[in-house]
């Protein structure tokens, strides 16, 4: 089934002018599922609270939806911030559909039924404890893909939860179980639809990671309580006959706004290189918006650079500016690229640095328009200890940037 069609079942669906019966959700919790192969599903869990709300779950992550539709025998569902959408047919509390993210042309089949488990716990069946640091290689044997990672994990009997953080961010909130040797974990946020199957031992866990099903790549991942990813301030930096950043991209309004602008004079500034559809930039989004409300008044500025892979120019704004009423950004959000969300062509945009290496970037600026720190990656709510030491690690830091 291909995206057009799934598009022609949608306008089907909510324009169909028969009269039916007109089904809603019921309360109770669901077990989700989105088809990853023939043997292969993504499992999560929603609580439907009401006919307009329902909660989507993440280990710690909880996901309140109400952009709900109905029509006739079926139901839309419009994740938060990002464009993904399910639409499904509702029929003795069974949904059947899709998942699909139209501007990626990208559909997975869903179902959900009641049901509060999230994968089978296989009882008193667990030989290992998976509890701590790993050090993991993802597509090991590919040296065009092959990428680092830090697994971190707690274990409480078959029940596991982490993430793994990589050089570019991390995977956020993975829930599952630990059945003998089998570990399984999910997570889906709306834009994030990832499943780890892995097998482990004391030591050692070998394992496919499945981004939907239009990605699956091989890790490995060693037990080692004393792992560091390299440090993510000297990953991104200004090329050689750069000493500053320049640029201009417009606002929602198409106003052209520059670095240059008097608004940015003699104050510190962050340029957040990001896009709308990025969940680490999400939980960074979220985390700079509430900075800058309490020290704007310092003299402290944040710009968003949005690269956007929308296919048209309104699109990508209205992404932005559905992004900023959601969580109350009340820094600009400029439109850096549409069309590609692609890090070379980000870098061609913004030639003074040597790569765009993730979304997101942060760019750390001086009073006196001087580079004095580039950080690349977010470590988000879901890395635990490593996102207190970078709230601490920023604070610290921005407020000295202010002192000078």
């Amino acid at each position: 089934m291909n995206i057009k069609l799934v598009l022609a079942l949608l306008i089907f669906v909510f324009a169909c002018k028969e009269v039916q019966k007109n089904t809603k959700l019921e309360k109770g919790n669901y077990r989700a599922e989105l088809k990853i192969n023939d043997t292969l599903s993504l499992p999560f869990i929603l609580e439907v609270v009401s006919e307009k709300k329902l909660i989507i779950y993440n280990a710690e992550e909880v996901i309140e939806v109400t952009e709900i539709n109905y029509k006739n025998d079926s139901v839309y569902i419009k994740t938060p911030v990002f464009e993904g959408f399910i639409v499904a047919k509702i029929e003795d509390a069974v949904l059947k559909g899709s998942f699909v993210k139209p501007d990626l042309n990208r559909i997975m089949e869903f179902k959900a039924e009641v049901n509060n488990t999230r994968f089978i716990i296989n009882e008193n069946t667990t030989k290992y404890d998976v509890s701590g640091n790993w050090a993991a290689v993802f597509s090991p044997n590919s040296d065009e893909d092959k990428y680092v990672a830090k697994g971190i994990f707690k274990q409480h009997g078959n029940k596991v939860t982490g993430t793994f953080r990589t050089t570019t961010g991390d995977y956020r909130y993975l829930e599952g179980v630990l059945n003998g040797n089998q570990l399984q974990l999910s997570t889906f946020d709306g834009a994030h639809a990832f499943l780890f199957t892995a097998e482990v031992n004391d030591s050692v866990m070998r394992g496919m990671f499945y981004s939907g099903n239009h990605w699956k790549e091989p890790f490995i991942a060693k037990r080692n309580p004393d792992y560091k990813l390299p440090d993510a301030d000297t990953l991104t930096f200004l090329n050689d006959g750069y000493d500053n950043v320049e640029f201009t991209f417009p606002d929602e309004t198409g106003k052209k706004v520059s670095l240059s602008d008097n608004r940015f004079k003699d104050k510190v500034v962050l340029i957040q290189i990001m896009g709308t559809w990025c969940p680490n930039c999400l939980d960074e989004s979220k985390f700079y918006a509430n900075y800058y409300s309490m020290h704007a008044n310092k003299g402290l500025e944040i710009i968003g650079l949005a690269f956007e892979y929308a296919k048209t120019k309104d699109k990508a704004f209205k992404n932005i500016n559905r992004l900023k009423e959601s969580i109350g950004i009340n820094y600009p959000v400029l439109l850096a690229q549409y069309g590609s969300a692609s890090k070379v062509k980000a870098q061609e945009t913004l030639p003074m640095l040597n790569h765009v290496l993730s979304y997101p970037t942060t760019i750390y600026i001086d009073k006196k328009g001087a580079v004095r720190k580039i950080h690349t990656g977010f470590n988000g709510p879901a890395t635990g200890h490593k996102y207190k030491e970078f709230k601490q690690e920023f604070d610290s830091f921005v407020n000295r940037l202010l002192a000078e």
